[in-house]
């Protein structure tokens, strides 16, 4: 694996003159970046679920993450805490909500 790493990168220096303005290769490091990211997301998905508490804090469940709050009383000072948990930072919270995702394999 080392030897390839080493063979890709002579090649690319290779292509790249010290003194180019830009790289002939970035276009194709720039479409390979692409396609694997491509490959990558078409094997995971995204799922989202709302929760919601009375009060200033709400939990996402096992294997959510917050990913969004929203606090009653027009208050708009949250945070995340543990990245788990969704914190109203204004008093008397009458009820706090937090959009939760997770990251699965299809």
């Amino acid at each position: 694996m080392k030897m390839r790493v080493a063979v890709l990168l002579a090649v690319i220096a290779m292509f790249c003159a010290a003194d180019a303005q830009k790289c002939a290769l970035d276009g194709l490091m720039s479409s390979l970046t692409k396609s694997v990211a491509s490959a990558v997301l078409q094997k995971v998905t995204l799922s989202c679920i709302d929760a919601s508490a009375r009060g200033s804090l709400v939990d996402c469940p096992a294997g959510y993450k917050p990913t969004g709050c929203s606090c009653g009383n027009a208050c708009g000072s949250w945070d995340i805490r543990n990245d788990q948990t969704c914190h109203c930072q204004c008093a008397n919270q009458d009820w706090t909500a937090a959009r939760c995702c997770k990251i699965a394999l299809k």
